[in-house]
């Protein structure tokens, strides 16, 4: 939590203000008990008759309206401090996420992240406003009452000093029980979270099975074991009223009996017992909300340790000296090898060859190949653990992440639009592309069709996730999104799929006739995508299978020709 602290420095003047005006509220509540003592035994008792007693009351009224002043001044710079707060721990947050790797990113998890997001920083927001709000009241009303009753009363005093001490043990024991149950809720709440999102956007493969019953079961059990692990801690935490109750009622008897026999001794005058009364009925209530706070609290810690885990990661990529060594290829892998994880095996092992500028390099391979982690070595999404990677003759850590990306123009496997316009899509390959360019792109690209089909064409809107587009229009307009960059390198992996023969042929030979003549990398399953490629690789299980022309492949790969020839009868072999 201490490390989140550094949000509440923009609301200093806030943070500050919000506890002092709720330690004046608090310090004002403590003059009321001596109040009405002074009515009961100089007013009523003492016989200083009605006009006094008013004159008390008005004092006991203004108390009130100052405090109530106090409390919603307090109130109003706490909610300010904590929703600041909350605003630039998601920023940095989001900030965070955006400078991962994808191995980070892998490791944590979409739904993970949304959780941190969204769940865990509301959470830590409502432990700041009532922190601020109570944190400083809570105190100063039990200590202060306990204060005020040794100055009317040592043995009272004593009292209030033991029902404290008592007090604090069952809070603290508590918060130490709580603090790692409510850290596994959170955990759980990830687990709903992942399910939800794979649900909905499975949506329309479950329904296409059948599975609704068999997904909202599987979601119930996910659903039954959050309620589980909240019940256990809910459970936990509700000991803290009914033991607070308890003990302070324990310590209203021991008062009421003392102050009883002091008042019968003549020690006591019956406006200071009542006086006492009142103020360990503060007390009672002060440490009830003092228990909801620290609730609030140890769940406010829990996820703050979630996000300090993800504020203190370090991207893994590896960036090094830039240093150019002269007469290499444009691109050149020079036995490259990678892993997903430390303890894992090899996803690509010994990876060699080189492209020049202007070649069309296809990739082809069995499903697990490694024929996508070997294109997202190229732009730096992954570090290679051994052997290197140089692009233009400079090793690819010796780049910046944004210098090696915008050479780079990448189509993904799943074709990602957002929402917006068509043309606020295009122009995510270049923020100040004209229409003119944006044409040129989507011409390229096989999609002028699909601008002309939509009402308002290059600003017609895009749904979320582009789902009122096919599958087929979806992947031609993220290949007019990467195209509008004019990249030096286009990744093309897997990302005409959808598309038919023939226009994949006629993207195939857009692309080669294109007038800055991009380095162009082709990840397929299709033997027909990548057959008139200047070179083809050939992986299987990570390791390189064959180099060459399609008909030099024919030849000399086996795998190559398994797979052309799963597709064509052999007698279309040529």
């Amino acid at each position: 939590m201490k490390k989140l602290l550094k949000y509440l420095v923009s609301y200093k003047r806030e943070s500050v203000l919000a506890p002092l005006f709720k330690f004046l509220e608090a310090c004002f509540e403590l003059i009321v008990p001596f109040v009405v003592s002074a009515i009961i035994d100089n007013g009523i008792t003492g016989g200083r008759g009605a006009v006094y007693v008013v004159e008390m009351c008005l004092i006991l009224v203004a108390l009130g309206a100052v405090g109530l002043v106090s409390a919603v001044f307090a109130q109003y710079f706490a909610a300010k401090a904590a929703a600041g707060f909350a605003k630039y721990l998601r920023r940095d947050l989001f900030n965070k996420m955006q400078s991962l790797s994808y191995s980070e990113i892998d490791t944590l998890g979409t739904s993970r992240m949304i959780t941190r997001m969204t769940s865990d920083v509301n959470q830590v927001q409502s432990g700041v406003n009532m922190v601020l709000r109570l944190f400083m009241r809570s105190p100063v009303i039990v200590f202060g009452a306990m204060i005020c009753a040794f100055v009317i009363d040592t043995l009272a005093g004593g009292i209030f000093a033991i029902a404290i001490a008592v007090l604090c043990m069952v809070i603290f024991a508590i918060l130490l029980i709580t603090i790692p149950l409510y850290r596994r809720v959170q955990g759980n709440l990830d687990g709903i979270t992942t399910y939800t999102r794979e649900s909905l956007t499975g949506a329309r493969v479950i329904r296409a099975f059948c599975n609704e019953d068999k997904e909202i079961a599987a979601y119930n059990r996910q659903n039954a074991a959050l309620k589980r692990s909240q019940t256990f801690a809910g459970w936990v935490s509700a000991l803290m009223n009914p033991l607070t109750y308890a003990i302070i009622n324990v310590a209203i008897i021991a008062l009421l009996y003392t102050g009883a026999l002091k008042v019968d001794a003549g020690t006591l005058t019956t406006g200071e017992v009542v006086a006492l009364y009142n103020y360990m009925s503060q007390i009672l209530v002060e440490l009830i909300k003092l228990a909801n706070l620290i609730i609030t609290v140890t769940k406010s810690f829990a996820c703050a340790g979630r996000l300090s885990e993800v504020l203190d990661m370090q991207s893994s990529l590896v960036h090094g000296p830039r240093e150019k060594a002269e007469g290499k290829p444009f691109i050149s892998f020079e036995g490259v090898c990678m892993k997903y994880a430390p303890d894992a095996g090899n996803a690509l092992t010994d990876v060699t060859f080189t492209a020049d500028r202007g070649e069309t390099i296809g990739i082809i391979g069995g499903t697990g190949s490694g024929k996508t982690t070997l294109v997202n070595l190229i732009p730096h999404f992954y570090d290679a653990c051994n052997g290197a990677l140089y692009i233009d003759g400079v090793n690819v850590n010796g780049y910046s992440d944004e210098e090696i990306r915008q050479k780079c123009g990448i189509v993904p496997q799943k074709a990602v639009l957002f929402n917006g316009t068509i043309a606020d899509n295009l122009r995510w390959g270049k923020e100040n592309a004209t229409d003119e360019e944006l044409m040129q792109a989507v011409e390229t690209a096989q999609a002028a069709d699909v601008i002309r089909a939509k009402k308002d064409g290059l600003y017609e809107r895009v749904e979320q996730g582009g789902l009122n587009f096919s599958g087929g229009q979806r992947q031609r307009l993220t290949i007019a999104r990467a195209l509008v960059r004019k990249p030096e390198i286009l990744i093309l992996d897997d990302s005409a799929s959808a598309l038919d023969y023939a226009t994949d042929a006629k993207l195939r030979h857009s692309l080669k006739e294109l007038d800055y003549h991009p380095t162009v990398f082709i990840v397929s399953q299709r033997t027909s995508s990548i057959r008139n490629a200047d070179k083809i690789i050939v992986l299987d299980h990570g390791a390189v299978a064959g180099i060459g022309t399609h008909e030099q492949l024919l030849e000399s790969c086996p795998l190559y020709r398994e797979i052309h020839y799963s597709q064509y009868e052999k007698k279309e072999a040529v």
